[in-house]
């Protein structure tokens, strides 16, 4: 048991990225809509030090919210990092501002304690969520398809940051075939910047010393509330011309490397890269299938696998 608490508690510290407050402003900007009079539940954050605690309390009245709630796992020290090992956990309640300094004050702030570790899976975690409308956080990645399989069980909307590779996994990806998830506006010039607990070991690049930052690239916005690049076409410009299409071996459509040269003029079946799905517009496209061909094996052409391509049909009309 001691071994597996401690394989737990690594791969939560491996999990821990924060989310500046300039990638939160740069996204919600677009859901404002959304969120009047709706109680807003962040459950994977340290609540005293979360910019998403920190954007819903200070635009608390402007977005028009009922409430905020937001819990954390095994941390209530107030120092930036904790080292997540304290018995109990705590949750923030904010209901809005109460004494006219227009700012969250902390003796408006509701502190309560968990009597867990404040994992978004037990019982009184779950509660919270009940009582929640939408729920906007940056859930433990390694977690990512059971905290998405739990939103839907309980009929939540949610703005969630998951990796891009979450596309591939077959729960998520049927999600998205039945556009019941897609995806959000993203990070600015593909790039999402995290800071850390600690120090780790990255690859060349990855760490800035002088910032203090992780850069990754596979990171996007996962969300099932209604905007407005939904609905916005994607503009086509390139002609079909077969010699620039070749066909999978193993299904009856062609290979189009980039979602730019996807042809205007070609109705059927198209592979497309899984980046397609940034632009992807449910009136324009349908998804058909992802990855596999009619034999069940990777889609190939001359016996070569492309990396991973979904398979789109442009909807006449």
């Amino acid at each position: 048991m001691a071994n597996k608490d401690l394989t737990k508690a690594r791969n939560a510290k491996n999990d821990e990225f924060y989310t500046r407050l300039e990638d939160i402003e740069n996204e919600l900007r677009h859901y404002t809509g959304h969120f009047k009079d709706k109680t807003i539940f962040c459950n994977c954050d340290d609540p005293r030090i979360s910019s998403f605690f920190h954007y819903f309390s200070y635009n608390f009245e402007y977005l028009g919210l009922k409430k905020l709630i937001t819990t954390c796992y095994k941390n209530h020290e107030i120092d930036l990092f904790s080292q997540n090992d304290s018995e109990r956990a705590i949750y923030l309640e904010y209901n809005g501002d109460k004494n006219g300094s227009r700012v969250p004050d902390i003796e408006e702030i509701g502190v309560n304690y968990l009597q867990g570790n404040g994992d978004f899976r037990r019982n009184e975690c779950i509660e919270l969520l009940k009582q929640s409308d939408i729920v906007v956080t940056n859930p433990p990645f390694s977690l990512f398809r059971e905290y998405v399989e739990q939103l839907f069980k309980y009929d939540k909307k949610f703005i969630i940051i998951g990796s891009l590779n979450a596309i591939t996994y077959k729960e998520i990806f049927s999600l998205i075939k039945s556009n019941l998830i897609w995806l959000g506006y993203g990070f600015k010039a593909g790039n999402a910047f995290f800071r850390i607990p600690e120090i780790r070991n990255f690859a060349k690049g990855v760490y800035d010393k002088e910032t203090g930052l992780v850069k990754f690239r596979n990171c996007c916005w996962f969300t099932n509330l209604d905007i407005q690049k939904r609905h916005d076409d994607l503009i086509l410009y390139k002609q079909y011309i077969p010699k620039e299409y070749p066909k999978y071996d193993n299904y009856n459509a062609i290979n189009v490397d980039k979602t730019a040269d996807i042809p205007m003029d070609y109705d059927e079946v198209m592979g497309v890269p899984i980046t397609f799905l940034d632009k992807y517009n449910p009136e324009q496209f349908e998804i058909v299938k992802f990855r596999k061909g009619d034999d069940d094996k990777d889609l190939s052409i001359n016996g070569k696998c492309p990396y991973f391509r979904i398979l789109i049909r442009r909807i006449k009309k």
